[in-house]
């Protein structure tokens, strides 16, 4: 596990504590459905709350469910990593089964950060990217690599007026098709997605060992791409040693991620969450930790709860020139 690390965060007091002795310290755990490699402990201070926040990695289902049982009723919130509950396209959603069952029983809120990222992720490409460093998305070729894992970013990118291939057929399924177009992803969603959330999620993600390796393909869709976006798993498992030039937006990335972009040539990249001693957090732990800090179910907490508590602690989103 790599070493815990300490950042100073906001200041400000926690909800209900005026007056009251200090509070305990929160405990939130973000179980990933990966390689223990990628371990990583921060230990902040947030509205006056000292939270310890942990990723963890493990390397089969069988393992994770058994960590949850582990973890159940000894932390504050839970947040399923490498792995969502359901995918989504349009206003449906299709829940995973094979995900759905490892937090079954749980009795510690879960949550796997779907929420947060529509809501922060339609922010970036909407509002701060554009606002703030000069990113004009309308006419850019984006390549999504999943777009029911994503879907906020998918209507983002295209109410911006990027021109949008969808790779979820190549990234999930190692299959030489782009979708083009809301409507398509919606109905092959529609028809496709009952079927393949009932199989073996590991059949459809890599997992373990599987997210160390790079084996380059579909080199024509990346070289085609000004920006990559989507979980970091799925672009980092094909992407060639060639990115010149290339923004991506994503999700956590590691000290050693964010060098290897840097040696092929990434210009930008966006993550949801600050820079925390070198780290960004995945977008579950953030989530995990706002329930955490408000001391409700993630089913009492709005959209709204979310963006306030967010604008309190005074969390932004990793912006990096790698390579100006």
């Amino acid at each position: 596990m790599a070493p815990e690390q300490t950042s100073p965060g906001a200041a400000g007091a926690a909800p209900g504590t005026a007056g009251a002795a200090p509070p305990r310290p929160l405990h939130v755990v973000s179980l990933s459905l990966g390689s223990p490699t990628r371990d990583h402990r921060v230990r902040l201070t947030l509205l006056g709350r000292e939270v310890l926040v942990e990723r963890v990695g493990v390397e089969s289902l069988a393992a994770y469910r058994r960590r949850l049982l582990e973890l159940d009723g000894k932390v504050d919130a839970i947040g399923i990593g490498g792995a969502n509950l359901a995918l989504s396209a349009g206003s449906r959603t299709y829940p995973i089964r094979d995900v759905v069952r490892l937090v079954q029983g749980i009795r510690t809120p879960v949550v796997d950060g779907s929420g947060l990222k529509r809501l922060l992720e339609k922010q970036i490409i909407l509002e701060i990217l554009p606002r703030d460093y000069g990113v004009d998305f309308r006419g850019k070729r984006v390549l999504l690599v999943s777009s029911v894992d994503r879907y906020g970013m998918a209507e983002a990118f295209t109410q911006a007026g990027a021109d949008v291939r969808f790779g979820d057929f190549m990234f999930a399924l190692g299959l030489p098709i782009s979708m083009r177009g809301l409507t398509t992803v919606k109905v092959l969603a529609a028809i496709l997605l009952p079927v393949l959330t009932r199989l073996p999620f590991t059949w459809l993600y890599p997992t373990g060992d599987k997210q160390e390796v790079i084996t380059p393909r579909f080199g024509k869709a990346y070289a085609w791409a000004e920006v990559l976006a989507g979980d970091f798993h799925f672009i980092r498992r094909y992407m060639p040693e060639d990115l010149r030039g290339k923004i991506i937006i994503t999700n956590t990335l590691t000290v050693q991620d964010v060098e290897e972009l840097r040696r092929r040539g990434v210009r930008m990249i966006v993550t949801p969450s600050p820079n925390l001693e070198g780290r960004s957090l995945a977008t579950n732990a953030v989530q995990a930790m706002l329930v955490a800090l408000a001391g409700r179910r993630p089913e009492e907490l709005t959209p709204q709860d979310y963006l306030e508590l967010l604008d309190r602690i005074g969390f932004r989103p990793r912006v990096e020139l790698l390579n100006p």
